[in-house]
C-alpha cells in the first residue's frame, strides 16, 4: 500500500498572526497542492487567494449559467464521403458569459468536473442537442462530447435514455464521443454503460484517437461504432510519406475492427482528397465547414462531391 500525502503551509507572522487566517490560508495552500498533482507542499501566496476567489466566482456563475440558460449550442457538419453528403452533426457548447463575454469549453469544463457540475451541465448539453435535432435537422444524426469523468456516472445510460424519450431523438440519432482515457477508468463499468447505450441504439465514437493510451486490446473489447482519428495527424499530413502511412494505417486499423473512421480538422483540398482514395469514411473541419449556430448552420454542402 502506497500513502500519498499533500500539505499547505502559511507561515507566521509573514502571512499573518491570526490563527484563523493561518488555517484559511493553508487550506488554500492545500487546495493549490491538490491541483498540481498531489503528493507535495505548496506554501500560501497572496496571489492563490485572489485566484480561488476567482475561481468560486465562476463556479457561482456557472450555475447561473446552466439554469437560466446563458449556455449556447454550435454545430459542425461531418460530410460522408462514400455518400457524399452531410449526414452528422458534432454539438458543440459555448458560455455567453455576461462580464467574460464568448467562453470555449476549455475555459468551464474542467471546473464543471472539479465540481461536480459536470452532470449538469452534460444534461443541459444533451437535452438541448436532442430537440434541437430533432426539431431543425431532419434526418441527421448528432454527436456528444462526454468526459471520462461523467462516463463513470452510474446512471447515465438511464439518463440518456429519459433525454432521448422527453425530446423524441431517434436513439439511433444520437453519438456519444469519449476519448481513449474512458477505458482506462473502471473499465468494467464503463463497458456495462456502453452496452447499456448500444443497446438502446446510441452510438458510440472514440474521439480524438491517436493522442490518448487505448491499446488494440481495448479497441477490440469496447465495440467502439466508430473512430474520430485526431486532428494532428492530419495537420502533417503533408510533412512526409511516414505521416501519410500513419493515417493509412489508422483508417485499416478502424475497418478491420469495424469501425467507422472520421478525420478531423480537415482544412485543405488536398488533405481531403487523400482521405477519400485511402477510403476514409467521413471527414470534418473548417473547409466542410465551421461550427455555426443552429440557425446559422450551412448545409448547402450536402450532396455536394469535392
Amino acid at each position: 500500500m502506497t500513502i500519498g500525502v499533500s500539505m499547505g503551509i502559511a507561515l507566521a507572522p509573514q502571512d499573518s498572526t491570526s490563527a484563523n487566517d493561518l488555517l484559511r490560508y493553508a487550506d488554500i495552500a492545500l487546495y493549490q497542492a491538490k491541483q498540481s498533482g498531489r503528493n507535495r507542499w505548496v506554501y500560501y501566496r497572496q496571489d492563490m487567494s485572489e485566484k480561488l476567489t476567482e475561481r468560486r466566482k465562476l463556479e457561482l456563475a456557472l450555475k447561473t449559467a446552466i439554469r437560466e440558460d446563458q449556455l449556447y449550442l454550435v454545430y459542425q457538419p461531418r460530410y460522408n464521403l462514400r455518400h457524399s453528403r452531410i449526414d452528422a452533426v458534432e454539438a458543440l457548447v459555448r458560455w455567453q458569459h455576461p462580464e467574460r463575454g464568448n467562453m470555449m469549453p476549455d475555459q468551464f469544463i474542467p471546473l464543471a468536473e472539479e465540481t461536480g457540475l459536470i452532470i449538469n451541465l452534460s444534461n443541459w448539453v444533451i437535452r438541448k442537442a436532442c430537440t434541437e435535432t430533432h426539431e431543425k435537422l431532419p434526418g441527421l444524426s448528432v454527436s456528444v462530447n462526454i468526459s471520462a469523468i461523467e462516463f463513470q456516472a452510474s446512471d447515465l445510460a438511464e439518463r440518456i435514455k429519459a433525454i432521448l424519450d422527453e425530446t423524441g431523438l431517434e436513439p439511433t440519432r444520437l453519438e456519444i464521443e469519449v476519448t481513449e482515457n474512458v477505458t482506462l477508468s473502471n473499465p468494467e463499468k464503463t463497458l456495462q454503460t456502453m452496452m447499456a447505450l448500444k443497446k438502446m441504439g446510441v452510438r458510440i465514437l472514440i474521439d480524438d484517437f491517436g493522442t490518448g493510451y487505448a491499446s488494440l486490446s481495448y479497441l477490440r473489447k469496447f465495440q467502439f461504432d466508430g473512430l474520430k482519428l485526431d486532428k494532428s495527424f492530419i495537420f502533417s499530413l503533408g510533412d512526409s510519406t511516414q505521416n501519410q502511412s500513419v493515417v493509412e494505417k489508422i483508417i485499416d486499423l478502424g475497418k478491420a475492427y469495424s469501425m467507422e473512421v472520421t478525420a478531423e480538422g480537415v482544412e485543405t483540398v488536398e488533405q481531403l482528397s487523400f482521405l477519400k482514395k485511402n477510403k476514409c469514411d467521413e471527414v470534418q473541419g473548417y473547409l466542410l465547414g465551421k461550427p455555426a449556430a443552429i440557425a446559422d448552420l450551412n448545409l448547402k454542402n450536402n450532396h455536394v462531391i469535392y
